[in-house]
């Protein structure tokens, strides 16, 4: 027995009108029957597409501001009707309910609308669809007969099909497209559950629903005996290293993309902390150098000299497009860079690049500065998933408590920012010392504290004793003066820290004796 199904009649009732006109008349050519809903059926009916509104198939009219419209047995018999089975064909033929084979169907934009800054609860709460998950979960469940649509990607294959089996669709076609049609409803429904938790102070949902795209898959992980691929999350609005447009090199691969995510960031973070063009040098996602200048080709010479030997073959995040004398700037000699991520390259910026190496990753990311709302960090654990809000906190020194030493000028102020938001990004216990605008150097990644400054203290070098502002970060409180004291020693002027511990009288008291200030953020920044 044939598998293919006919489409003489389809449903058409969607939010997202891209491309539909063509795809109902494609329909329309193909001898199919077309009912819509309000907004849809005008739409069709102004581009001179036949269409009968549902309200003439149900006998009722939409009511409620377009609340109640698809809920009808009219509408849900001829999705659900099993054809095969005689007793369903028999309650379609008593109540004159006719088949619908094709069901075209995308959601209201609940996702997009309670990303809205300042949007109004009524407003999210009608963006909720009611009639649209239910049609669709109805032609889900019965694709042993209904063709069920849910994306306007989806418009091209299903045409494809028709054309090619005369006016049919297949079984395999039909089952694709409604796991597609499930997993829409669940992340609906998971968006929902989100922003309604949140909206009642519980910011963490009984259930977490995760539904990502396979985009490409990767030569390997972490290791060449790890088998990875890169996932979109298709609701996302973020403008990230997941939706950013490649002009050159070869393709990405998973430490590409998790060390561009982490330079991306880190470059966010501290543009939006002091509004100056900014440049991040990330390696093994870990910042080793940093800057905010007056122009970009500054802030890249200055992050570069932060620490050139770890720069090499890192990962460059800017907050300006790359234009022909930035791309000169880069392409120094003895420097070698694998990704490149920025909102823009002009055309000069691409040839360069790609002439002095090949195979660099041009990364242009879309509104580089944005930050996303309600957004999660979300990590896998043995058995199931960690789940914490997205550390959005930046740097304020002119809300830090000054507990020792004189309040920090606009100089050291600076440094403290970038000491501060570079400790945030680095891998816990962390230090990070700031000087001239720029990282002088870290120590990240370790399991004490002591170690983390000896070895900022080594990377600054000499840098530290040629400023007169040198700033050091801690990422959590120090337990004791022992680390303070290897700063202090070195030249450091400022020490940002938490606080909190039960001996911050011994590191405030080393600030005293050395004539440094020490600023109180009251923020721990643990990034493990």
């Amino acid at each position: 027995m044939s598998d293919l199904v006919p489409v003489r009649r389809a449903l058409l009732s969607v939010s997202d009108k891209s491309d539909l006109v063509p795809f109902a008349k494609a329909l329309v050519k193909q001898g199919v029957e077309l009912i819509s809903t309000g907004g849809t059926a005008k739409a069709l009916r102004d581009a001179d597409v036949p269409v009968q509104d549902v309200s003439d198939v149900t006998g009722f009219p939409e009511i409620m501001d377009g609340r109640v419209k698809t809920l009808h047995p009219s509408i849900h018999g001829g999705l659900l009707a099993r054809r095969s089975v005689s007793s369903h064909v028999e309650a379609m033929e008593s109540h004159g309910i006719k088949p619908i084979d094709l069901a075209c169907i995308n959601l209201y934009p609940f996702e997009r609308t309670v990303q809205k800054e300042g949007i109004k609860d009524m407003e999210a709460i009608e963006q909720i669809d009611i009639g649209g998950p239910s049609m669709v979960r109805s032609a889900a469940k019965n694709h042993e007969s209904v063709c069920v649509v849910t994306s306007p990607a989806q418009y091209d294959r299903v045409i494809s099909e028709l054309n090619s089996n005369e006016g049919c669709t297949t079984h395999d076609l039909r089952r694709s497209l409604a796991a597609a049609a499930f997993a829409r409803t669940a992340r609906y429904d998971s968006a929902i559950t989100a922003w309604m938790s949140r909206s009642t102070g519980d910011s963490m949902p009984e259930a977490v629903e995760l539904e990502a795209t396979r985009e490409q898959l990767l030569r390997y992980g972490e290791n060449p005996h790890q088998n990875a691929a890169l996932y979109i999350d298709p609701t996302s609005q973020e403008a990230g290293i997941a939706s950013a447009m490649q002009h050159s090199g070869k393709p990405l691969s998973f430490n590409n993309i998790n060390d561009a995510a982490a330079a991306l960031e880190t470059c966010r973070d501290l543009h939006l902390a002091t509004g100056r063009s900014t440049a991040v040098v990330v390696k093994h996602t870990n910042p080793c150098g940093a800057a905010i200048a007056d122009t970009p080709s500054n802030a890249f010479e200055a992050a570069h000299e932060g620490d050139p030997l770890a720069a090499y073959g890192g990962i460059l995040a800017m907050t300006d497009s790359v234009d022909a004398t930035t791309a000169s700037s880069i392409t120094g000699t003895a420097r070698f860079l694998e990704v490149i991520i920025a909102p823009g390259f002009d055309a000069d910026a691409i040839s360069q690049l790609s002439s002095r190496w090949p195979n660099v990753r041009l990364l242009e990311v879309a509104d580089i500065t944005s930050q996303p709302e309600n957004a999660w960090n979300i990590r896998s654990i043995g058995g199931g998933l960690l789940v914490q809000d997205r550390d959005r906190q930046l740097a304020t020194p002119d809300r830090w408590q000054v507990a020792v030493g004189n309040a920090p000028d606009s100089t050291m102020s600076t440094n403290a920012i970038i000491a501060w938001t570079i400790a945030k990004h680095l891998t816990s216990n962390a230090i990070a010392i700031a000087g001239g605008s720029r990282l002088l150097g870290v120590g990240s990644g370790q399991v004490d504290r002591v170690t983390a400054c000896r070895l900022a203290v080594e990377k600054s070098g000499d840098s530290i004793g040629d400023c007169n502002d040198a700033v050091a970060a801690s990422d959590a409180f120090f337990p004791f003066p022992d680390g303070p004291e290897i700063l202090l020693a070195a030249g450091i002027r400022c020490l940002v820290q938490p606080g909190g511990s039960k001996r911050d009288e011994d590191t405030l008291e080393a600030c005293n004796r050395h004539d440094a200030t020490c600023l109180l953020t009251g923020i721990r920044s643990f990034r493990h």
